[in-house]
């Protein structure tokens, strides 16, 4: 029998075909396609086809959602294993197919829906279920999960899954990066072979490929056809783009697998993570599916998120009570509606030599415990937050003294250091019990509504002692592990993702977190970049978007107070600024700010998220967009060779309302240079259509400034 699937929603279909009992064949994934009947649906397989040509195969190539060789790929097949040299290449036999739950019918019309192929090889003694699902946001997510029926083990070297896409998409975006550099956008062409990008950090990576993008020549944010696969693990991972020889063009991710990682004893199984594909019309469409799945998930935070501030670039690890309850004071005095204490609260953590893995209150630094704190924090109205590293661990702490065992380590040797600090192995039981009841009692004392958790370092060389297998993959489980049963014995406790900032950010992990710290570089001239770019997969809610110092920590750049501040609304808005050194102009104007993204968080971090290509390299121009209000900015970061940036169109907008305009303008610029629009008496009204596709005259700009305009619906 054949089994022939045309799902549809939100715009983009994905049509499948199981010929007999071979693994599921994908004939099209991109626009949506009007509902086939049987014969339209085999002359499209048809249509589809492959030819035989001269030196191949005499079939022609089938490619599915699990690539193999036997049916002509040459390129790399999606599962590579063998049971000590055997059953490298089984011959699959689908057995079943249903579709949510039921089993399906020769041909099958639906909408957003779970698709489940199971398969078998009696001469490899292995099964194997492949799960698609389109989400009604319009994503495609896939996994496989593999069964070993033998008595001998199977090892798995590595398991992909994939989609194709068409010859017309000939060009590649992804992302590169390193500590404060994340997210950095990268394009090229679309040629024979891999572009395969491995991520071996054991998390997501700094350098991570993120959103792995193949488009049509030239797209971008609102234009250009553009097909992408994201890998939703946090340890090691995968995205590829392959083309062949003979022009079939595939997307694909899985995890990366260490050697011996994965050894399947009899009826053990291995699970792939979710693999992501994104179909849309531009970048920005693209970001829209990404972000409506993140908002539907049941943690999702609203958009009235507590204006934030994080101790950690005001005091590091200098923790006297009297400096942070005044520091608290001053917070709570600006707005300030959450209070975070960062690292040193611990053990013997006076510096980043010692006391990590101790999770326990420092009574030499807070004789009363962290109840002082607390307690002020919470009657002044704010909530309180701390910050924990729950993977790492310190030479010179209690727990590595007593059980140097739990640390991650090749076999007769400790792996580098790095920060000073080395990966506990929460793999091992103990290790995990003791991270877990160490925050718990932490958790439990103190009236804590947030937890910024940190990781801070690479896994190199990352085993089990005393051998030193590999870990990794059994690292990432336990942390989900630890992380679920925290959530699950504390659910009114939001966590962030951090991880020398932006370095743990994918799907898997924003499915149990609420917030992430995009980078530890805070200089607004760096995350200008940053938070258009992390938004390609995060909506503003989930990014942490701080106003520093005016000298950058990381960078040493100065920048005015009005420069961060216009920076850093367009995400979960928080200060990382020992607030006593302020002076009285910057008091006064972060209050202002704060209470304008009081104001319009609503707008900032619930609305559509729109960019615009510009042809100034360092010019950004961007905005969010609700029913009934945009807030757009534009900055440049260095002097323009033009007077003039011409006419910026305002997207996304209602073409049939009309829009009052208002500019927040603080730039230090002589009144002169001002267009005329922005001097005018009164706040300047058009409709939508016009806003869209003429404009306004772009102002005057200086260097690292940006323009808020805020474009309120009448």
């Amino acid at each position: 029998m054949t089994t022939r699937l045309l799902l549809t929603t939100a715009g983009v279909s994905v049509a499948l075909v199981v010929d007999g009992t071979r693994l599921p064949e994908v004939v099209h994934w991109g626009h949506e396609l009007s509902p086939l009947t049987s014969d339209q649906f085999d002359a499209l397989v048809l249509a589809h086809r492959y030819q035989a040509g001269p030196n191949n195969p005499d079939e022609p190539p089938r490619f599915g959602l699990l690539l193999e060789g036997r049916y002509g790929w040459t390129g790399r097949p999606g599962l590579i294993g063998s049971r000590a040299g055997r059953d490298w290449t089984p011959d699959w036999a689908v057995t079943s197919v249903t579709v949510d739950g039921r089993p399906a019918g020769e041909l099958v019309v639906a909408g957003a829906a779970t698709v489940e192929f199971r398969a078998s090889s009696v001469e490899s003694r292995l099964e194997l279920l492949l799960t698609l699902q389109l989400t009604h946001q319009g994503l495609i997510r896939v996994r496989g999960r593999l069964t070993n029926l033998d008595d001998a083990p199977f090892a798995v070297d590595e398991f992909t899954v994939g989609l194709p896409v068409p010859s017309a998409a000939s060009e590649l975006l992804d992302f590169a990066g390193r500590w404060g550099v994340e997210r950095f956008a990268q394009r090229r062409e679309f040629l024979v072979g891999q572009h395969r990008r491995e991520g071996r950090h054991g998390r997501t990576g700094a350098d991570s490929s993120y959103v792995l993008h193949a488009g049509t020549p030239g797209f971008g944010f609102r234009s250009g056809e553009v097909w992408s696969v994201h890998t939703a693990w946090s340890g090691n991972h995968l995205h590829v783009a392959e083309r062949d020889f003979i022009g079939h063009q595939v997307l694909s991710g899985g995890e990366l697998l260490l050697a011996g990682e994965v050894r399947l004893g009899r009826d053990d199984s291995y699970a792939t993570p979710w693999v992501y594909f994104n179909y849309a019309d531009g970048l920005d469409a693209q970001a829209d599916r990404f972000h409506g799945w993140l908002r539907a998930l049941p943690h999702a935070p609203a958009a009235d998120r507590p204006v934030t501030l994080n101790v950690w670039e005001a005091v590091y690890f200098d923790h006297d009570a009297t400096r942070l309850i005044d520091l608290a004071e001053r917070a709570a005095a600006l707005g300030v509606e959450r209070y975070v204490l960062d690292d040193g609260w611990f053990g013997a953590r006076r510096d980043d030599h010692a006391g990590l893995g101790d999770w326990v209150v420092a009574r030499d630094v807070w004789p009363d415990g962290l109840h002082p704190l607390v307690d002020r924090v919470q009657n002044l109205g704010m909530e309180f937050g701390l910050w924990f590293e729950p993977e790492m661990v310190n030479l010179d702490s209690d727990v590595a003294r007593a059980h140097p065992e739990w640390i991650m380590q090749p076999a007769g040797r400790l792996p580098v250091e790095a920060r000073y600090q080395h990966v506990l192995n929460l793999s091992v039981e103990g290790a995990w019990r003791h991270v877990f009841d160490q925050m718990d009692a932490i958790l439990s004392e103190y009236r804590i509504d947030y937890v910024k958790w940190d990781h801070n370092r690479d896994l190199i060389d990352a085993g089990t002692a005393p051998h030193g297998e590999p870990a990794v993959h059994a690292q990432t489980r336990a942390y989900y592990r630890l992380l679920d049963a925290l959530r699950h014995r504390h659910p009114d406790v939001e966590f962030e993702s951090c991880s020398s900032g932006g370095a743990r950010i994918d799907l898997e992990v924003m499915n149990r977190v609420e917030r992430v710290w995009v980078s530890d570089v805070i200089d607004p001239a760096e995350r200008q970049r940053l938070l258009p770019w992390t938004g390609q997969l995060l909506p503003p809610e989930f990014m942490g978007s701080h106003i520093a110092s005016g000298r950058s920590h990381s960078t040493a750049r100065w920048h005015d107070i009005e420069f961060r501040a216009a920076t850093a609304v367009f995400g979960h808005l928080g200060i990382e600024w020992d607030l006593a050194q302020a002076t009285e102009e910057e008091l006064a104007r972060l209050t202002w700010w704060i209470q304008w993204y009081k104001a319009n968080r609503r707008v900032l971090l619930g609305g559509r998220q729109v960019r615009v290509d510009m042809r100034e390299p360092q010019c950004y121009f961007k905005g969010v967009v609700a029913d009934d209000k945009a807030i757009f900015s534009l900055s440049m970061l260095s002097v323009s060779p033009a007077v003039s940036l011409g006419m910026l169109r305002f997207p996304g907008l209602d073409p049939d309302a009309t829009y009052r305009v208002t500019v927040i303008d603080h730039q230090r610029i002589p009144a002169i240079h001002l267009v005329p629009w922005e001097a005018a008496p009164g706040p300047l009204e058009l409709p939508g259509h016009v806003l869209m596709h003429t404009g306004l005259r772009a102002p005057q700009m200086l260097p690292d400034t940006a323009v808020i305009f805020e474009l309120d619906r009448i």
